[in-house]
């Protein structure tokens, strides 16, 4: 098996799009015609989004992110986490933690996107800083 993409349920899955084009440079690989769901790349697993709406819909309940008490995180690997948080604030980004550098050798920072979601901006497991 292997993992082959994520869904981020947000309130508008084009506004998310834009925002992750936009602040991380992802590039949208799927939009459906319904604008309920879409697939960014981001190497071999996509990161998609669902609308709540459709999640409803599908008999789901839905729980909006947040950041300050997240049940999980996006992880996006850069070798350059300054310019990274940088670019991510600007576009609308809100910041949940200044670069550290790690024991075990990554820099780290967090994010949140406009939807709550907690985004780490890493450098590779091992690189040093």
């Amino acid at each position: 098996m292997r993992l082959g993409y994520t869904i981020l349920y947000v309130e508008n899955v084009a506004l998310s799009v834009g925002f992750y084009e936009q602040a991380f440079a992802l590039e949208r690989k799927f939009v459906h015609e319904s604008g309920d769901f879409a697939e960014m790349n981001t190497g071999q697993t996509a990161l998609a989004f669902s609308s709540r709406r459709l999640m409803v819909e599908l008999g789901k309940n839905p729980q909006k992110a947040d950041a300050a008490a997240p049940c999980f995180e996006i992880a996006l690997v850069t070798d350059d986490v300054p310019t990274a948080l940088k670019r991510a604030i600007a576009a609308g980004a809100r910041l949940v933690q200044s670069p550290q550098d790690m024991p075990w050798g990554q820099t780290v920072a967090y994010v949140a996107d406009p939807d709550g979601f907690l985004v780490e901006l890493c450098t590779p497991v091992g690189a040093q800083p």
